[in-house]
């Protein structure tokens, strides 16, 4: 049987406007990723059952139709700031700025018009043992609200069972950036979807940011002891989903930061684990960044058609995004989102699948 390539590019159609958007298929021991120019998209991400069989384990679209004219944010790179910023509204230096809201009165993931909404270049790929997509997008200054022009850069890479996602970004004015990947994750596949309540969760945090209305963070981190949000031991999500506290009431069950344990900024560190019982898949988070938001698809309503038409409903994924924590450049006692001319920010988060 002839081997596979590595690396392939496909054309994935066009957007109304006539721009082409184009798929890299990338491939190594045990594990496919499906990379789409439009919002650096995570298309599909296939990973090896026990029997070496591949399995699509992220939400998503089969074509370009479905991306476009639902905003789900499926695997899409969000940016400039993922996450919610209250009102819409940020100072830098004394001076205000105002990106529109789009989640009530709040901002959310880059406003109106964030970075899953832009055709990003494919800056470079690579093949051979560790295949890799490079894509790349320049946010001019007062885009969206934001000051600055910002150049960004978002590099999807294989290994053996492993994904590996690196953010960089540089700017020519002091602004905020925050940038991640939000796949929405069910490891028992995406051909039958079933929900995520069963999949069992481990996070390596002790503290996480209760929230109030608007899921904006109310204040300083509060501990998980004794709460639904203890993680700390793997628990079954939907467990406490239904427990009757505050905090899951405010998100009608989990979409909240963790505060993950140990520096961030320094080598990527183990930040969450999710296994299925029912095949013994399992993932595990490694990230540098200082916050993971765990969201279990509550918003999730029925409206959207999936890969397979697949009807996706309230807890049919879940979503682990390594971030800054929300609402940061409005909470100096958070860790600062800010990035000044001369440096780069970075992120590195990689996801690595195993049977247990």
């Amino acid at each position: 049987m002839t081997a596979l390539p590595t690396l392939e590019r496909r054309d994935f159609g066009a957007l109304p406007d006539g721009r082409r958007v184009e798929l890299v298929c990338l491939r190594a021991e045990g594990i496919e990723a499906r990379v789409m120019s439009y919002g650096a998209t995570l298309q599909a991400l296939l990973v090896a059952d026990r029997d070496g069989r591949l399995e699509d384990v992220v939400l998503g679209h089969d074509d370009l139709d479905g991306y476009v004219e639902t905003r789900s944010f499926y695997g899409a790179t969000i940016g400039r700031y993922a996450n919610r910023i209250a009102r819409g509204t940020f100072a830098i230096d004394g001076e205000t700025f105002t990106v529109p809201a789009n989640d009530g009165e709040n901002a959310l993931h880059g406003g109106a018009e964030g970075f899953d909404r832009h055709v990003w270049n494919i800056a470079e790929t690579g093949e051979g043992a560790e295949p890799f997509v490079r894509l790349t997008h320049t946010s001019p200054d007062g885009e969206g609200g934001f000051p600055g022009e910002l150049a960004t850069s978002v590099t999807y890479r294989l290994r053996a069972r492993e994904l590996a996602i690196e953010f960089e970004a540089e700017t020519d004015r002091p602004t905020i950036v925050n940038l991640t990947n939000h796949a929405f994750f069910n490891l028992g596949g995406t051909k039958a979807v079933t929900d995520i309540l069963g999949h069992e969760l481990t996070i390596e945090a002790d503290e996480f940011l209760p929230v109030g209305d608007g899921a904006i963070p109310l204040g300083a981190p509060a501990p998980v002891a004794g709460t639904a949000f203890d993680f700390r031991t793997s628990h079954v999500i939907g467990g406490r989903i239904r427990a009757p506290e505050e905090q899951i009431r405010q998100g009608r069950g989990y979409d909240h930061n963790w505060c993950i344990r140990g520096p961030s900024g320094g080598e990527p560190r183990m930040a969450a684990t999710v296994r299925n019982p029912a095949n013994g898949l399992q993932m595990r988070l490694l990230t540098d960044q200082p916050g993971v938001q765990f969201y279990s698809g509550n918003f999730l309503d029925g409206t959207s058609v999936g890969k397979n038409g697949q009807i996706h409903r309230m807890g049919d994924a879940l979503c682990l995004e390594p971030q800054r924590y929300p609402d940061s450049p409005n909470r100096p006692d958070y860790p600062s989102a800010r990035l000044e001319p001369g440096a780069t920010y970075r992120h590195r988060s990689t996801y690595r699948f195993m049977h247990a």
